[in-house]
């Protein structure tokens, strides 16, 4: 399953400060409707994140009714993009769940 949608940057300075990339409401439905089938724990989604050409795997949180996306440094330095910039991402949710 194969979603892509834009969204801005922004920085938790939680414990652990982290980039993210929020999903919106519209693929965090279709997201959480498959959820169950495809979690590794605590409501995490596997998947394979794109930015153009950079590719990168990691895990959804559930966060605030939706998901968001953990923006590695290596890809946010590769294509240049960092707190507060619009990205397009595309997203492949692991494919154990088919």
């Amino acid at each position: 399953m194969i979603f892509e949608f834009e969204g801005p940057i922004w920085f938790w300075k939680g414990p652990a400060p982290h980039h993210f990339v929020t999903v919106p409401k519209e693929e965090a439905e279709d997201l959480k409707a498959i959820q169950s089938k495809v979690t590794y724990g605590w409501g995490m989604i596997p998947v394979t994140v794109w930015i153009n050409d950079t590719k990168w795997t990691t895990a959804l949180f559930p966060k605030d009714g939706s998901f968001i996306v953990p923006m590695k440094l290596a890809a946010r330095r590769a294509e240049g993009v960092s707190e507060g910039d619009i990205v397009k991402l595309r997203l492949e949710v692991a494919k154990n769940f088919e």
